[in-house]
This record gives C-alpha cells, sequence and structure tokens, in this order.
C-alpha cells in the first residue's frame, strides 16, 4: 500500500469539522476528566449534584477506550494544601476543599491507574500554576478531548487555557456536567462559537476504535 492511500484512508478515520480546520486526532490526543470527586459526585458532600452521577458511565467508557488504545488519560482534581490561600476562590464561594479532605478523593469508579497522573490544581483551569503544559508538549500532544464537572466553570476554563496555548479542544457534551442544565447548555454554545468541537461520547468512541 502506498503512503499516500494509507494517508488517505488515516484521513477517513479522523473526524474535521465541516466550518473549520480542526480535526480530532486520536493518535496524539489526550483525554481530561476533570474534578470527578467526592466532592462532587457524593449525595453526602454539600457540593453534591446529581448530574454529576450521571455522566459516569459515559466517563468510564472514554478512560476505557483510551486505555484500551495505550493513550494517554490526565485527571485533575480542585485541592489546596493548609499552607496555601485560597483568595479569589475562597471569597467567592465562601468555601474551600483541602487535599487532606476524602472529599478531594477521585471517585473509586474512575479511579486512576497508578501510571496516570493526577493534577492537584487551585483554581477552575488545569494549567494555573501547574506543570500540565509541559507534560503535554512532553507527550507531543495536539489534541485534548475534555470530561468531567463542571461543564461552566473547570471544564469550560481549562478548554479556554488549552486552546489559547495552542491545542485543538474537543468537548464531550454527554460527559460533561454542570448543577443547572442552563448553564450547561449555555456554556456549551459559547465553546462552540469560538473554543471547542462538542462531540459526544459514541462518537469518540466510535472515531477512536476505527483508527486501529
Amino acid at each position: 500500500m502506498s503512503t499516500r492511500t494509507e494517508t488517505k484512508q488515516t484521513e477517513k478515520k479522523e473526524h474535521s469539522n465541516q466550518n473549520r480546520k480542526t480535526v480530532f486526532r486520536p493518535q496524539t490526543s489526550v483525554l481530561f476528566i476533570i474534578d470527578m470527586q467526592q466532592f462532587f459526585c457524593n449525595p453526602s458532600s454539600h457540593a453534591y449534584f446529581k448530574d454529576s452521577t450521571k455522566i459516569i458511565p459515559n466517563i468510564y467508557q472514554l478512560i476505557t477506550v483510551y486505555r484500551q488504545m495505550s493513550l494517554p488519560v490526565i485527571f485533575t482534581k480542585y485541592a489546596l494544601l493548609r499552607t496555601e490561600t485560597p483568595g479569589a476562590m475562597g471569597r467567592w464561594w465562601n468555601d474551600v476543599l483541602y487535599d487532606d479532605n476524602d472529599m478531594s478523593n477521585i471517585i473509586d469508579a474512575l479511579h486512576p491507574l497508578p501510571h496516570e497522573r493526577v493534577i492537584r490544581k487551585t483554581q477552575y483551569s488545569a494549567f494555573f500554576e501547574t506543570n500540565l503544559d509541559q507534560i503535554l508538549k512532553k507527550l507531543q500532544v495536539t489534541n485534548i478531548l475534555i470530561s468531567g464537572v463542571l461543564t461552566h466553570l473547570c471544564c469550560e476554563t481549562t478548554a479556554r487555557d488549552a486552546f489559547m496555548r495552542n491545542y485543538d479542544v474537543f468537548f464531550v457534551t454527554d460527559a460533561t456536567a454542570s448543577d443547572k442544565q442552563d448553564l450547561h447548555n449555555a456554556s456549551l454554545r459559547t465553546l462552540s462559537d469560538g473554543f471547542a468541537t462538542l462531540m459526544t461520547t459514541k462518537e469518540v468512541t466510535s472515531w477512536i476504535k476505527d483508527v486501529k
């Protein structure tokens, strides 16, 4: 088979937005699992909201296919050390989640494997004062696939920051959630206009499997 023919076949296995030049390339992508912590997903937590648990099966599907293809999965969690100042986040929410609180842990249903990275962050964005960008460059990542909570806060802010750092961003609409549906929908509309290509779990898993 010629190189040209191989290239054409590969292109068929990639998803391209008709109106833009962004292309989903699974081979150079990373899956973000944003803040799927006990704090948001455990009914005993004051920050729990029911839609956070509804998306767990879809996120699990994404994780499974990424692991099967040996593609990178990166988890994030919002948590402060006791020595860190909450700053504006603390003043805004009048609430602080510390790293030594069990509620800061990622839920068991989506537990990271020993080799998978967990980025601890203190702000909405997973890029703010972390080494995430350096990790992605080392992995030669070009595409970022975002799942998790909350759509309009940490997920959207991370998506925007990724776009500003020249990554192509893909946002899984049925693997992200907010505590209010109107905020989720509004965020998706904004992101699709200027920052991210919207995808479903089914689309992602089928396209990745096609690359085999």
